[in-house]
Protein backbone atom coordinates (compact mmCIF):
# COMPACT_ATOMS: atom_id res chain seq x y z
CA UNK A 1 0.00 0.00 0.00
CA UNK A 2 1.35 3.35 -0.75
CA UNK A 3 0.49 6.47 1.17
CA UNK A 4 -0.24 9.25 -1.24
CA UNK A 5 0.28 12.79 0.26
CA UNK A 6 -0.94 15.75 -2.41
CA UNK A 7 1.00 18.73 -2.32
CA UNK A 8 1.73 22.24 -3.61
CA UNK A 9 5.17 22.81 -4.25
CA UNK A 10 4.56 26.48 -4.81
CA UNK A 11 2.35 27.31 -2.37
CA UNK A 12 2.54 31.16 -1.28
CA UNK A 13 1.20 30.32 2.30
CA UNK A 14 3.74 29.29 5.26
CA UNK A 15 0.89 27.92 7.13
CA UNK A 16 0.36 24.97 4.14
CA UNK A 17 4.33 24.78 3.70
CA UNK A 18 4.54 23.88 7.38
CA UNK A 19 1.71 21.60 7.61
CA UNK A 20 3.50 19.65 4.65
CA UNK A 21 6.73 19.73 6.12
CA UNK A 22 5.43 18.21 9.42
CA UNK A 23 3.21 15.42 7.29
CA UNK A 24 5.97 14.43 5.18
CA UNK A 25 9.17 14.61 8.27
CA UNK A 26 6.72 12.17 10.41
CA UNK A 27 6.01 9.96 8.19
CA UNK A 28 9.95 9.82 7.08
CA UNK A 29 10.08 9.44 10.66
CA UNK A 30 8.04 6.64 10.93
CA UNK A 31 10.29 5.02 7.33
CA UNK A 32 6.29 4.84 5.90
CA UNK A 33 6.53 4.54 1.90
CA UNK A 34 4.68 7.64 0.85
CA UNK A 35 4.42 8.93 -2.53
CA UNK A 36 4.60 13.08 -2.69
CA UNK A 37 1.92 14.45 -5.50
CA UNK A 38 2.21 17.82 -6.56
CA UNK A 39 -1.17 19.70 -7.28
CA UNK A 40 0.50 23.24 -8.21
CA UNK A 41 2.31 21.44 -11.52
CA UNK A 42 0.24 18.67 -12.12
CA UNK A 43 -3.17 19.22 -13.13
CA UNK A 44 -4.02 15.61 -12.93
CA UNK A 45 -2.91 15.17 -9.55
CA UNK A 46 -5.13 18.39 -8.80
CA UNK A 47 -8.55 17.27 -10.48
CA UNK A 48 -7.93 13.68 -8.67
CA UNK A 49 -7.37 14.95 -5.20
CA UNK A 50 -10.05 17.34 -5.28
CA UNK A 51 -12.54 14.60 -6.89
CA UNK A 52 -11.93 12.06 -4.20
CA UNK A 53 -11.63 14.38 -1.14
CA UNK A 54 -14.94 13.38 0.34
CA UNK A 55 -17.59 16.26 0.05
CA UNK A 56 -18.49 16.26 3.85
CA UNK A 57 -14.70 17.00 4.45
CA UNK A 58 -14.28 19.65 2.05
CA UNK A 59 -13.90 23.25 3.35
CA UNK A 60 -17.06 26.21 2.81
CA UNK A 61 -15.50 26.80 -0.59
CA UNK A 62 -15.46 23.35 -1.90
CA UNK A 63 -11.78 23.31 -2.39
CA UNK A 64 -9.23 21.12 -0.16
CA UNK A 65 -6.00 22.22 0.35
CA UNK A 66 -3.19 20.36 0.64
CA UNK A 67 -1.62 18.11 2.34
CA UNK A 68 -4.38 15.75 1.34
CA UNK A 69 -3.25 12.28 2.68
CA UNK A 70 -4.91 9.18 1.18
CA UNK A 71 -4.00 5.36 1.60
CA UNK A 72 -4.21 4.02 -2.23
CA UNK A 73 -7.82 5.27 -3.28
CA UNK A 74 -8.74 5.80 0.10
CA UNK A 75 -9.21 9.08 2.08
CA UNK A 76 -7.02 9.02 4.88
CA UNK A 77 -7.49 12.72 5.85
CA UNK A 78 -6.12 16.20 5.93
CA UNK A 79 -3.68 17.96 8.35
CA UNK A 80 -5.90 18.54 11.11
CA UNK A 81 -6.57 14.90 11.35
CA UNK A 82 -3.24 14.15 10.66
CA UNK A 83 -2.50 15.67 13.48
CA UNK A 84 -4.87 14.70 15.98
CA UNK A 85 -3.76 10.98 14.77
CA UNK A 86 -0.32 12.14 16.05
CA UNK A 87 -0.94 13.01 19.31
CA UNK A 88 -3.08 10.29 19.77
CA UNK A 89 -0.44 7.78 18.96
CA UNK A 90 -2.84 6.61 15.60
CA UNK A 91 -1.05 7.57 12.97
CA UNK A 92 -1.19 3.83 11.79
CA UNK A 93 -4.61 3.45 11.99
CA UNK A 94 -5.33 6.91 10.41
CA UNK A 95 -3.28 5.64 7.44
CA UNK A 96 -5.01 2.30 7.28
CA UNK A 97 -1.59 0.56 8.13
CA UNK A 98 -0.82 -2.36 10.91
CA UNK A 99 1.63 -0.83 13.24
CA UNK A 100 5.26 -2.45 13.78
CA UNK A 101 5.18 -4.79 16.62
CA UNK A 102 6.16 -3.51 19.90
CA UNK A 103 5.37 0.14 19.13
CA UNK A 104 2.89 2.49 21.37
CA UNK A 105 0.20 1.64 19.02
CA UNK A 106 0.04 -1.72 18.56
CA UNK A 107 0.42 -2.49 22.28
CA UNK A 108 -2.70 0.05 22.74
CA UNK A 109 -4.55 -2.21 19.91
CA UNK A 110 -3.44 -5.48 22.05
CA UNK A 111 -5.18 -4.10 25.27
CA UNK A 112 -8.37 -2.74 23.39
CA UNK A 113 -8.64 -6.20 21.68
CA UNK A 114 -8.12 -8.41 25.06
CA UNK A 115 -10.79 -5.99 26.48
CA UNK A 116 -13.12 -6.47 23.85
CA UNK A 117 -12.26 -10.32 23.44
CA UNK A 118 -11.20 -11.19 26.37
CA UNK A 119 -7.92 -12.89 27.11
CA UNK A 120 -6.21 -15.30 24.69
CA UNK A 121 -5.40 -18.60 25.91
CA UNK A 122 -3.29 -20.90 23.82
CA UNK A 123 -3.20 -19.17 20.56
CA UNK A 124 -1.78 -15.36 19.27
CA UNK A 125 -3.63 -12.43 17.79
CA UNK A 126 -3.08 -12.56 13.82
CA UNK A 127 -3.70 -8.71 12.54
CA UNK A 128 -5.05 -7.64 9.40
CA UNK A 129 -5.56 -4.85 7.75
CA UNK A 130 -8.89 -4.53 5.23
CA UNK A 131 -9.25 -2.34 2.04
CA UNK A 132 -10.97 0.50 3.69
CA UNK A 133 -8.02 0.17 6.08
CA UNK A 134 -9.09 -1.16 9.29
CA UNK A 135 -7.10 -3.37 11.97
CA UNK A 136 -8.97 -6.32 12.11
CA UNK A 137 -7.75 -9.21 14.76
CA UNK A 138 -8.35 -12.45 15.02
CA UNK A 139 -7.22 -15.50 17.19
CA UNK A 140 -5.00 -18.03 15.88
CA UNK A 141 -5.17 -21.70 17.33
CA UNK A 142 -1.09 -22.45 17.71
CA UNK A 143 -1.50 -25.89 18.98
CA UNK A 144 0.76 -28.28 17.51
CA UNK A 145 2.91 -31.60 17.77
CA UNK A 146 6.09 -30.67 15.83
CA UNK A 147 8.75 -29.92 17.90
CA UNK A 148 10.34 -27.23 16.12
CA UNK A 149 7.58 -24.83 16.67
CA UNK A 150 7.41 -25.91 20.17
CA UNK A 151 9.46 -23.02 21.88
CA UNK A 152 7.73 -20.37 19.49
CA UNK A 153 4.58 -22.07 20.97
CA UNK A 154 5.78 -21.57 24.89
CA UNK A 155 6.65 -17.85 23.94
CA UNK A 156 4.07 -17.20 22.64
CA UNK A 157 2.22 -18.99 25.60
CA UNK A 158 4.57 -16.88 27.85
CA UNK A 159 3.60 -13.52 26.26
CA UNK A 160 -0.30 -14.25 26.01
CA UNK A 161 -0.28 -15.12 29.79
CA UNK A 162 1.64 -11.98 30.81
CA UNK A 163 -1.27 -10.21 28.35
CA UNK A 164 -3.84 -12.41 30.41
CA UNK A 165 -2.72 -10.67 33.61
CA UNK A 166 -2.47 -7.14 32.16
CA UNK A 167 -6.02 -8.27 30.97
CA UNK A 168 -7.73 -9.21 34.61
CA UNK A 169 -5.70 -6.00 36.23
CA UNK A 170 -7.69 -3.82 33.99
CA UNK A 171 -10.98 -6.18 34.62
CA UNK A 172 -10.55 -5.96 38.08
CA UNK A 173 -9.81 -1.80 37.95
CA UNK A 174 -13.18 -1.52 35.71
CA UNK A 175 -15.48 -3.78 38.12
CA UNK A 176 -14.21 -1.92 41.14
CA UNK A 177 -14.78 1.28 39.66
CA UNK A 178 -18.30 -0.07 38.41
CA UNK A 179 -19.37 -1.47 42.21
CA UNK A 180 -17.81 1.77 43.74
CA UNK A 181 -20.64 3.99 41.45
CA UNK A 182 -23.47 1.63 42.30
CA UNK A 183 -22.83 1.92 46.06
CA UNK A 184 -22.39 5.98 45.18
CA UNK A 185 -25.96 5.68 43.51
CA UNK A 186 -27.10 3.55 46.33
CA UNK A 187 -26.17 6.32 48.91
CA UNK A 188 -27.65 8.84 46.89
CA UNK A 189 -31.18 6.98 46.63
CA UNK A 190 -31.03 6.54 50.46
CA UNK A 191 -30.42 10.30 51.06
Amino acid sequence: MVIKVFLASSSGSTAIKKKQQDVLGFLEALKVEYAPLDIACNVDNRTWMRENVPVEKKPTNGIPLPPQIFNEESYCGDYETFFDAKEDNSVYAFLGLPPPPGSKEAQQAEKEFILQNGPVKNGTVEKKTTENGTVENKIIDNGTDETDTLDENRTADAEVEDENHEADKLKATAEEVAQEEDEEAKEEEDE
